[in-house]
This record gives C-alpha cells, sequence and structure tokens, in this order.
C-alpha cells in the first residue's frame, strides 16, 4: 500500500495506491458511516467492477446510478439525469456519492456533488492510467459544452481517492496509453529524471509492470498534489499542469468528443507546445526530438487533425479558462523537464508553428 495526502488544510485527503483497493478500501467504512451512498459508474465499468467495490460495504446498502460510458456524456445533459435520480431517491446532504469509473465518471460525479444541495461528499475511485494519474486528484470537476471543454464546473475536491492498479488490466490499449500522455507531461513539467525513467522503461511499462505502474502512478500523484497543495484553484502555478491541454482541448472540441481520447488530444497538444518552444529557443532540436519519439513510443498521435487549420484551434483556444482579457496564453516548454506561461504568441507565430508542424 502506497499512501500520500493532498494538503489543503480543513479540505484535505489521502490517496490509497495499492491492487486491492476495490475490495479492502482503507478507512472507507468511517467515511460512510451513517451516510447514504450511491455510486456512479458507466454502463463498461459497472459490470466488471460493482460488485467487486460494494462487496465491502456496510450491509452492502448502496444505489447506483449507471449512465452510458464515452466522453459526450459529460454533459449538462447527465448532470442533470444524476441530479435528477438523487432527487428521485430523496438523498439529502448526507449522501456520500463515489465516483467509480475514468476521468468522465469522476468529472462528472464531482461536479453533482459540488452542486447538489450546495454540495456533498464524494469519493473518487478511478479505473483508469489517466483519471488515476490526473484527473481524480486535485479537485477540477466539470461537464464539457459543445463550444468548449470542461467550460461548466467547479473546484471541489474529494474525501478519499482509492487506486487499484489491477482494474488498469482491463483497460483497452488505446485507453491505456492516453494515460501514459499525462505521465509523460509531469516528467517535462516538473521532473526531468522522471521523464528519463519513462524512456528507459518504455517496454516495461507498456507490459503492465504493476510494481512499476504504482510507482509511476504514486509520483504523477504525488507532483499533482504537491502543486494543488499550493494553488488549489489555478491562480498561477497550477496552470502548468495544462501542458499541451490548450492545443488538446481545441482537437477535442473540433473533431467532436469522445473522437480523439483526451490523452491523445493532450499528446499531440504537447508536441505542438514544445514545437512553439522550439521556434522560440527554449528546446534545442535533440530536446524536441526526444519529446516526440517519447510519446510516439507508446503509439499516441504527433500530428495536428489534418482537416484542422490555424483558425480552427484559434477559434477554441480563445474560449480557453486560461486566458485573460481575451489573449490566449498558453503553457510551452521553458527547458527540459520544466514549463511556463507565455501571453505574448503572436498570429504569425502560431500560422508558422502549423506549416512546419505539417510538414
Amino acid at each position: 500500500m502506497l499512501e500520500l495526502s493532498v494538503n489543503l488544510g480543513e479540505r484535505s485527503y489521502p490517496i490509497y495506491i495499492a491492487q486491492n483497493n476495490l475490495t479492502d478500501s482503507p478507512n472507507l467504512s468511517n467515511i460512510l458511516a451513517g451516510r447514504k451512498v450511491v455510486i456512479v459508474s458507466n454502463e463498461t465499468i459497472a459490470p466488471i467492477y460493482l460488485d467487486k467495490f460494494t462487496s465491502q460495504l456496510p450491509n452492502n446498502d448502496f444505489l447506483s446510478c449507471i449512465i452510458p460510458d464515452g466522453e459526450q456524456f459529460k454533459s449538462l445533459e447527465y448532470f442533470e439525469f444524476i441530479n435528477r435520480f438523487l432527487l428521485e431517491h430523496n438523498c439529502g446532504r448526507d449522501t456520500c456519492l463515489i465516483a467509480l469509473g475514468g476521468g468522465v465518471i469522476g468529472d462528472l460525479t464531482g461536479f453533482v456533488a459540488a452542486c447538489y444541495q450546495r454540495g456533498i461528499d464524494f469519493i473518487q475511485v478511478p479505473t483508469t492510467l489517466l483519471s488515476q494519474v490526473d484527473s481524480s486528484v486535485g479537485g477540477k470537476t466539470a461537464v464539457n459544452h459543445p463550444l468548449g471543454k470542461n467550460m461548466i464546473g467547479a473546484f471541489y475536491q474529494p474525501k478519499a481517492v482509492y487506486i487499484d492498479n489491477n482494474t488498469l488490466n482491463t483497460l483497452p490499449s488505446r485507453e491505456f496509453a492516453a494515460g501514459i500522455a499525462e505521465v509523460i507531461k509531469y516528467g517535462l513539467i516538473y521532473d526531468v529524471d522522471f521523464f528519463k525513467y519513462i524512456e528507459d522503461n518504455v517496454a516495461e511499462i507498456k507490459a503492465h509492470n504493476s510494481e512499476q505502474l504504482s510507482q509511476i502512478i504514486y509520483r504523477c500523484c504525488e507532483i499533482k498534489a504537491e502543486i494543488v497543495a499550493q494553488d488549489e484553484k489555478e491562480a498561477g502555478l497550477r496552470a502548468l499542469l495544462n501542458l499541451g491541454h490548450t492545443f488538446g482541448h481545441a482537437i477535442e472540441a473540433e473533431m467532436g468528443y469522445g473522437n480523439w481520447l483526451h490523452g491523445e488530444a493532450v499528446a499531440t497538444g504537447m508536441v505542438l507546445a514544445s514545437q512553439l518552444a522550439y521556434q522560440r529557443g527554449k528546446l534545442s532540436e535533440a530536446e524536441l526530438k526526444r519529446i516526440v519519439n517519447l510519446i510516439a513510443e507508446f503509439e499516441l498521435p504527433v500530428s495536428a487533425p489534418a482537416s484542422m487549420s490555424c483558425d480552427d484551434f484559434v477559434k477554441h483556444m480563445v474560449k480557453d479558462k486560461k486566458n485573460k482579457q481575451g489573449v490566449i496564453r498558453f503553457i510551452i516548454p521553458s527547458k527540459f523537464g520544466g514549463c511556463e506561461l507565455v501571453d505574448d504568441v503572436t498570429q504569425q507565430e502560431l500560422e508558422e508553428l502549423f506549416k512546419l508542424h505539417a510538414n
């Protein structure tokens, strides 16, 4: 069992990482004592893991709210669907929601928890690599809108995060690779030694070595916890966690949510951000190649959709949450293993970037 904490004063919470957390979740009975329990999951995850997880609940007493599987269902429609479920079952403020699934389930359930009766408790039980290393930690909750990804949401922290990396054994290879994109991100923004570790262990990571994956998940959560503890609501430092996301969210919105997985879009976004850094003299050609090559090693896309022009990107990026006074702000590598937020990227630079990227 590996354990760490997100230190936020009264809102602090533990993250547990083990290979049996679905059936033996530390302190879960204490958190749920005397509460109504509602588990939110999807049609893919619930048949595999719902019974396993609920076998440990007191008197096996719970309600389950199951929604379809897919990014397109992280929407206001299904936000309303879950709230209606809670109202129909007379759920009060003593209810605790449990998000059993990937990033869509975690983000959606967290946003419902933030809003239902002005806030109820929730627990994250992430079952995908991407949600285990990133979205389940830090309290970002949201739904997508056709005009922008994660534009409607709240900062709302869970009571605990239970990570069982055995769930990765049933994860499709494409979803696993999408999670690796966020793992690579942590090396680029914060820890060059971690980046090199991923480079040196590609084969073992692809083979799902459990001990290795536990350590990788721990390090990603540790980095995110350190950053969130310093900047919970993304006033500055936490924005660096969005490396690749400005470009990536534009791809997801333009191509239709779910057609490109979030991690796939972020992977291409990191390539674009790194190429922009290279244009600005922040990265050497050799460093840029290392980034692109590592992303490609995991069969992740390194090229933007051929159908997307510079203008297609810009029309979405002008709605990015990091922007101020209408100016697009980008996260780019300031060096190998470090990033910065810049707000002086010109239209000419972007056009040059996409021209070079297409070649």
